[in-house]
Formats: structure tokens, C-alpha cells, sequence
């Protein structure tokens, strides 16, 4: 899971490091992790992975709509609410997770873990300034706790089908089912792309591909709580790459916002 959450935080920068090479859509940057995804797949599970269970498994089906508008969902509450806001709320699905893994999995939520993820989630308000001066309640922020709802769905959805699925086929549902909403608009809006783009969108595709994958097969075995937690370090990891390589600076706030993320993820990933 660690490994997951340092290929995210490389795909973050990858994206961030593509606006100063060339604007790209938003859906072509979607449809290229999609189609990376799929070739990582067949690259590295090409006889475990069974494409005709995207079909037969209703399950696999909402794991991948579900996934796929919650991508739309969080990245549209990004624009109406500022990023610091809309990630935020959406990370609560750590909570929320945890949740309903234990009503829907029969998993503890252990008091360990009720710390740790109130402190990241502590940590996470104030690294991105998501309830700053001047911020009030509106309709987005009800589709970002839906965001958030639907990525605890997800988590759970594929814990359950580690049961009979392989970690490639899970994979494969968010790829194939993303292509499905993602490709018309990207069709219908197409740009010319420069080589230097194609080969940040490329490689940010693929560090999103490695990551799911990990992230995928972590939670075979690791309960939801604890390693929807370690997730958190992406955006600590987002915001320690932005001073390096962007110049950013953090604020006193912001830098407790980060130590909390840390000490809530050691704490509840080293409770044992």
C-alpha cells in the first residue's frame, strides 16, 4: 500500500508538471490512464486476467461505473470548491470506509484506528486550507460527500471480490468502464497533443497504473481502515513534491497539517 500511495503521488506531479508542457483535457488525461492501465494488464496478467467477467459479474460492473463517476464527481467538486476543499471531504471515505467495512465485512474499527484517521483527516484540513476564510456550504459539497461515499463503496466492493476475482480483472472493471464514460467526451472535444505532453500523460498512466494495481492487491489482505489510511500519504507526498520541484512554500499550519497526516498513518499502520 505504500508503494500505491508513492506511484499516486508520482502520477499528482506528473499531471501538475503536465500543465507547464501543454493544457491537456481532462477526459484525454482520464482515457490515457485508462488505455496504459489496460496495456500494464496484459502486460504483466495476461493469463490471469479474465475480461469475461466484466460481463458476468454485476459486481465488477458498479465497481467500475461507481469508480468512474466518482473520478467525474471529485473532479468537478475540485473546480466548484478549490482542491483543498473537495479533497478533503472526499478523503472522509477513510472514515467512511472503515464504516462500512464494519457492518458490510464484519471488520473491527478498532479505537487505534478511530485516532489515526481523525488525526490524518486533522492533518489533511490544515495542509490544503479546506475550510478557510470566507468558505460556506453549498450543493457541492453534498456531491463531494457522495464522492466520498462512493470511493468507501469502492474499497469495499473490492475487498469482496477478492473472494472470487484476480487482482488484474478488478483492475480492469475501473479501466474498461472508464473508457465507457470518459472516451465520448473526449472524442468530442479532441486537440492536438505534443510528443513532450504524450510522453508526461504516458508516463503519469503508467505510475497510475502501478499504483492501482498495489493498491488493488493490498486490500486482499490488509483491513479497509488501515490501508485507506496509508492512502493519506499521497497528498503529503503531493505537497513535499511541490516544494521540491515547484517551488511552493507551506505555511506553519500547513506543516502541522503534514506532520499529522504522518503521525496518524504511522499510528494506526504500526498499532501492532
Amino acid at each position: 500500500m505504500v508503494l500505491s500511495a508513492a506511484a499516486f503521488t508520482a502520477n499528482v506531479l506528473l499531471i501538475r508538471a503536465l500543465g507547464h508542457v501543454q493544457s491537456v483535457n481532462v477526459w484525454l488525461i482520464s482515457c490515457t490512464r485508462f488505455v496504459v492501465g489496460l496495456a500494464l494488464i496484459y502486460a504483466l496478467y495476461r493469463r490471469e486476467f479474465q475480461p469475461r467477467h466484466l460481463v458476468r459479474n454485476p459486481k465488477l460492473a458498479v465497481r467500475g461505473l461507481v469508480g468512474s463517476l466518482g473520478v467525474f464527481g471529485y473532479y468537478l467538486t475540485v473546480v466548484q470548491l478549490g482542491a483543498g476543499r473537495a479533497t478533503f471531504i472526499n478523503n472522509t471515505y477513510v472514515i467512511l470506509g472503515a464504516l462500512m467495512a464494519v457492518v458490510l465485512l464484519g471488520e473491527r474499527f478498532r479505537p487505534t484506528l478511530a485516532v489515526g484517521g481523525l488525526a490524518a483527516l486533522a492533518g489533511l484540513a490544515l495542509l490544503t486550507n479546506a475550510f478557510g476564510a470566507g468558505s460556506h456550504a453549498n450543493r457541492y459539497d453534498l456531491l463531494a460527500v457522495f464522492v466520498a461515499i462512493a470511493s468507501a463503496y469502492v474499497v469495499i466492493t473490492i475487498r469482496q471480490l477478492h473472494a472470487t476475482e484476480h487482482t488484474a480483472t478488478i483492475f480492469a472493471a475501473q479501466c474498461v468502464f472508464g473508457l465507457l464514460v470518459c472516451g465520448g467526451p473526449a472524442l468530442v472535444h479532441p486537440e492536438p497533443v505534443s510528443l513532450a505532453a504524450w510522453a508526461v500523460m504516458l508516463t503519469a498512466g503508467i505510475f497510475a497504473g502501478v499504483g492501482q494495481l498495489a493498491m488493488t492487491r493490498s486490500f486482499r489482505d490488509l483491513p479497509v481502515a488501515e490501508g485507506s489510511l496509508l492512502q493519506m500519504l499521497v497528498p503529503l507526498g503531493t505537497a513535499a513534491g511541490g516544494a521540491v520541484f515547484f517551488a511552493e512554500h507551506f505555511a506553519l499550519a500547513e506543516l502541522a497539517g503534514a506532520a499529522l497526516i504522518l503521525g496518524g498513518t504511522a499510528f494506526t499502520a504500526l498499532r501492532r
